[in-house]
């Protein structure tokens, strides 16, 4: 079993960005490596703490065998954190998905690829009982280091209880849990979980959840555990949104943790960031038709400063809704300071000479 390095989990339990990390296709639909690698330099230049790779950003389909991309994306990813040679921690995280047997081999590839933990996804199993999932995970977790994730339904997901996620904190090996129901009660259940589990120092908790980064990683939960107050913050943010305007979210967490830590009143701009912040992610993700178009979405953006040279997806049904373009316009108008296109502009062609 590997166990997590020293040096990552102190990162982890800090705080920090990890952008799920999109897939970049040509107009046939097949990988653009060129361009994946650039996708990857972008986030290593924008001070992300990490990437998560193979994920539901990255596409899920990258696992069937007539795709069979999901080892190749994984290598690219891995090569250039290699060729960055950075000088602070980095989070490597890699999804694995499917029914044990799958998730296993796939956790099985994460470790000899170097992977630093991996991200569980529940889509497709639905019909799972949660006992299953739980003897799921701590079969992945006799390989890798284990990241959690509660996934909203309407994109694969499964609503869970407040036993699963306690007897989920229980399994030694996980070390982190991305929340993103997009649900404020079955978040408050997963952090009051964690918090009454024995492994609550354990376990780094990061927002999911798009629609309220900012309140997220601006909360701290308090419960009474055998009557004694236990306190939990969600620390960082696991999350799509962030795979755009990359450069100016390492700000915004940055923002936030002085914040904090300053003890004053949460100032009233982080507030009504959390507004702009959650308008903008609206418009990405198509919150307004059931999110259909939530990766085609963040491909619009990156194609707009030119990391990507398209928005397809590996889906021919993928694409923009109507009036999602429209939207991106809107918010891009309404919240000019959100963007980092500057920081892309100046940078994109040493990226693209890999350098």
């Amino acid at each position: 079993m590997i166990t997590l390095n020293p040096v990552i989990k102190k990162h982890l339990h800090e705080g920090t960005v990890i952008p799920a990390h999109p897939l970049a296709l040509t107009a046939d639909r097949k990988l653009d490596e060129a361009r994946q690698r650039l996708l990857t330099r972008y986030y290593l230049a924008s001070g992300a703490g990490g990437i998560a790779i193979g994920v539901h950003t990255t596409q899920f389909q990258i696992r069937d065998p007539k795709i069979g991309l999901y080892r190749k994306v994984l290598e690219l990813a891995i090569e250039e954190i290699d060729k960055a040679n950075l000088d602070r921690p980095f989070i490597k995280v890699a999804g694995v998905s499917g029914n044990t047997e799958q998730a296993v081999d796939e956790a099985k590839i994460c470790a000899e690829l170097g992977y630093d933990i991996v991200l569980v996804s529940t889509n497709g199993l639905g019909d799972w009982s949660e006992e299953a999932l739980l003897e799921r995970t701590r079969k992945i977790a006799q390989v890798v280091p284990v990241f959690g994730f509660y996934l909203q339904p309407v994109v694969g997901g499964r609503v869970l209880s407040f036993d699963f996620w306690k007897a989920f904190a229980e399994i030694k090996n996980v070390h982190a849990i991305k929340m993103a129901p997009f649900n404020r009660y079955q978040t408050l259940e997963v952090v009051r979980a964690v918090c009454e589990s024995s492994r609550r120092d354990e376990i780094a908790l990061y927002t999911g959840n798009d629609d309220n980064i900012v309140n997220d990683l601006l909360t701290t939960y308090k419960f009474d555990v055998d009557k004694k107050p236990v306190s939990k913050d969600i620390v960082g943010g696991l999350l799509g949104h962030w795979a755009v305007w990359t450069n100016k979210a390492v700000e915004l967490l940055e923002a936030v943790k002085k914040a904090k830590k300053s003890g004053n009143a949460i100032p009233k701009e982080l507030l009504t960031l959390n507004v702009a912040v959650t308008d903008s992610n609206a418009a990405f993700f198509d919150a307004a038709n059931n999110f259909h178009g939530c990766i085609a979405g963040i491909h619009e953006v990156l194609y707009r400063q030119g990391i990507l040279k398209g928005i397809w997806c590996l889906d021919e049904k993928e694409g923009l809704s109507p009036g999602q373009k429209e939207e991106i316009d809107r918010v891009y108008q309404d919240y000019p300071d959100l963007n980092d296109d500057i920081f892309v502009e100046d940078n994109i062609g040493k990226w693209m000479k890999g350098s």
